[in-house]
Parts: structure tokens; sequence; C-alpha cells
């Protein structure tokens, strides 16, 4: 999961926490047992666990009565999709896709102070790798179907749930989801691995964002050659000196202000809830986005700079080759998340003019995905308001961009319009995925289950 959490501190709001949700109902003993599985896979490229729990996820829902006609494994590498179907009543209505992804970022038992593929319930907080990214909506896809099955409905239209196996790396098994037969007409996806609910530091929870736009993530591998030397005999002329100047010139450099009516939405409303210096800018830059003060208040911060503008940032250097001889080689990888509507070769371009210097190269590493905005569609922002509501009355809903990526850039791509709504509220604070000690709240795992499930059968027309 990337999804977008800001720096919010003291912060009031009307809507207050609710009482986590009872936890002894057989659909949530069932999940939790589930859940406990899943994260015992380790998941993460080179490990060759994934194919494994996708057999543990296709059993489980042999077990549950789901058909082994109705279920396809797409294998790729050491890696593979597993795509389910439950087929609907109107045969003329197009499928619905839900998503998540079964892999995750490797972790180092030994660098964790608690085994990160073992389920920990520790302090109000489940803890393991893949807690929250993306196990959680995992496990409510599985359970969403054998509770689907259990009930003996069948939805209006059929319902599409794909586990995807690389999303972590080369997103190849979404490609090969996108591409089914079963999934091609697709009319729209949820995606469990992204949006959720911010929560202030105080535990109240401040608006509950649904993903409709990604950042195309872009690497650009920038090199100086020189003929080097000996280093007893330096030259002005120095690989290292001149990658050093270009990335300084990187640094320097901002993107244009960028927006879009989503981004403008979603700014306008947590300015609206954020109080302090801020709140106000927020507002301005949504009412007007050409209003420079507002904007460059808000580039202070890199949160919130993230959604204004294309970002480049040098990640990785390497340089020279003996510690007694002039350079020959520097190099340096600069990872840009560029806005939607923006080519990688405007990009590309932009920095070339930036660098002003003809003996470096900049080459992308990558194959970049640039994929579209997915503008609100009302019946599945209403449902999905349905459901926070229930939990959380009143709380502002709103779409944003994601700085990040997810599967969403691939759907889109394909053109299905994809949103994402995870369900999990968490703080700041807690928020550690692709890091140490990843965890999410005991009751937000409960939470996501109903979301997940509640949005099925509306969106589903059970």
């Amino acid at each position: 999961m990337r999804m977008a959490v800001l720096c919010l501190l003291a912060v009031a709001t009307s809507a207050q926490l609710v009482p986590a949700v009872a936890q002894d109902a057989p659909h949530q003993q069932q999940a939790r047992e589930i859940y406990e599985r899943l994260i015992s896979f380790r998941t993460a490229a080179g490990q060759g666990q994934v194919p494994v729990m996708a057999r543990y996820i296709e059993e489980t829902l042999q077990s549950g009565s789901i058909a082994p006609g109705d279920m396809v494994t797409l294998p790729h590498g050491e890696s593979a999709g597993l795509l389910v179907r439950v087929p609907g009543t109107d045969a003329a209505a197009r499928p619905i896709l839900f998503s998540g992804h079964m892999d995750v970022v490797d972790a180092r038992p030994e660098d964790w102070e608690r085994a990160p593929f073992t389920l920990v319930e520790e302090d109000g907080y489940f803890f393991g790798r893949g807690t929250g990214d993306n196990k959680a909506g995992i496990a409510a896809m599985v359970s969403t179907l054998l509770r689907m099955a259990a009930d003996g409905h069948r939805p209006g239209r059929t319902l599409l749930f794909a586990f995807i196996g690389d999303e972590e790396t080369g997103m190849e098994t979404t490609r090969l989801v996108a591409a089914h037969e079963w999934v091609r007409d697709a009319e729209y996806a949820i995606n469990t691995d992204a949006g959720g609910g911010m929560v202030a530091e105080d535990g109240r929870p401040l608006m509950y964002l649904v993903q409709g736009a990604e950042k195309t993530y872009v690497t650009f591998r920038l090199s100086a050659r020189n003929p080097g030397g000996h280093s007893s005999r330096p030259r002005p002329d120095n690989a290292i000196y001149d990658l050093a100047e270009a990335l300084l010139r990187i640094r320097g450099y901002e993107f244009p202000v960028t927006s879009n009516a989503l981004t403008r939405t979603m700014l306008g409303t947590l300015g609206r809830v954020l109080p302090g210096d801020a709140g106000p800018f927020l507002v301005r830059f949504a009412e007007d986005p050409n209003d420079a003060e507002a904007a460059a208040a808000l580039r202070s911060d890199p949160y919130l700079a993230a959604e204004l503008a294309t970002t480049c940032v040098a990640t990785m250097v390497e340089a020279g080759h003996a510690e007694n001889a002039l350079p020959q080689r520097a190099e340096a990888l600069v990872n840009c998340r560029v806005f939607p509507g923006t080519s990688v070769a405007d990009v590309h371009g932009s920095l070339v003019g930036v660098l002003a210097n003809p003996d470096l190269s900049l080459e992308v590493t990558n194959e970049p995905i640039e994929s579209p905005v997915s503008e609100p569609r009302e019946d599945v922002m209403a449902a999905i308001a349905r459901s926070i509501h229930a939990r959380y009355p009143g709380l502002p809903i709103t779409p944003y961009m994601e700085s990040g990526g997810t599967d969403g850039l691939v759907y889109r791509n394909a053109g299905i319009p994809t949103w994402a709504s995870s369900g999990i509220f968490m703080k700041d604070s807690d928020m550690f995925f692709h890091g140490l000690n990843e965890r999410i709240p005991v009751a937000a795992f409960y939470e996501v289950l109903d979301h997940i499930h509640s949005l099925a059968v509306e969106l589903g027309g059970l």
C-alpha cells in the first residue's frame, strides 16, 4: 500500500473514533486465522513463496465452496497471480474487479523487534510484514468470497477478485490479470492497496481518502564519463565533480506547480479540517491554483509538495574505481514521480535543460507506466461513503492522487478506471509500511473486513 500520509499533529474534528467492532463473529475469527497464515508466507521477491500463498488461498476458497472452474492461476517466473470469479445473474452487466497484492517488501528478521513473518497481536496492534501492505486487503477479499459463498447469494453483476503476485516489483502478474478474458471488459476496479482514513495523533479521524490517480514512477540514470588518470595529477575535469554539480542543479530545480480537479478537491477538503497556517493556504490553492503565495507556502512541506508537482530526487550514487585514480565514471539514480498528464519525455527534456551539460547522459532505467486520472464515480463514492459513515458519521470523504504507485497504474492504463479504498484508519506515527515493525491497529483490520465486504455487496448488486 502507498497511502498518502500528511504530517498532521494537533487537529480538531467533530467525528470521533468509534469503539472497536466485536471480534468474535464467526467470519471475524475465520479471517483472523487466514490473516495469520498469510503473514507467515515470506512473499518477497526471490523467496518463491507467492505461488505457495496463492495455492493456500485457492484451497481455502475451494473448502468454502468456490468452484475450481471459477479460479485461475496466472504463473509468471517465480511469482503468480490468482483470479477468482463470482458469476453474476445479469449476463449483460459488465464485471467489477477487486484487487490486492500478495507480495511484500522483504524484511530481515535480525533487524526486527518481533519475527516479521509471524503475526503478533500486542498493545492493540497486529505486527508483521504485510499486515497493512497488503495482506489485510488480501484477507478481506478472501473473507468476502467465503461470506458470499456461505450466504448462498449471487451478485447481480459478476465480481472478480485479483490476487497479484508482484506489485512491489514488476507488476507483471497485474498485466496478466488486466489482459485476461474475464477482466478485459471490467467496468471498473476497486483496489484494496491504497486510500484510507487519516487519523490525528490524538486518535480522532480527519478525513477519508479514495485514491483516483497516481504519479508515474520513473528512474533516470545520470552518468558522467572521463578518461581518468593518476590521482597525483588532478585536473579540472572530473567525473565526480561533474556529477555532483549536476545533482545540485536537480536539487535546486522545482517543476511547475500542477493540479487537476481531483487534487484541488483533496487539498481543499484537507484545508477545511486542518487548523494553523497550512489550512488557509490549502483552501486558497484549491480555489485558485495560480495563487503563487499559497503554492510556495505549501511547497515547504514535503508531503504537500508531492501533491503540487512532479518531483525528482537523487537516490543512489556510484563512482570511481580506485582511491589513487581519477574517476573514469560517476553515476547516480534520480527517481521521479511524474504528475498525471505530464509525459516522461517532457520530464526528461526538463532535466536535460536543467543539467545544461551535453557531456552528461540521462537514460530511463525502467518501463514507466503513464496512467490517466479516474474521475470520481457517483455510485462508487456513494458506496464508500455509506460504508465509512456507518462507523464515522459525517467524516469528510475525498478523492486524492497517490504520490507513489500501485497496481492501479496498470488497470487505468488498460482502460479500467480504478479507485483505491483500503478501509484502514491509521495515525501517521503508526505508518511503517516497507519499514521495520510494520503494524496496523487491530480494530482497523476488522473494519477492513466489513468495508470490502460491504463494497462487494452494494456495488455487485446482491
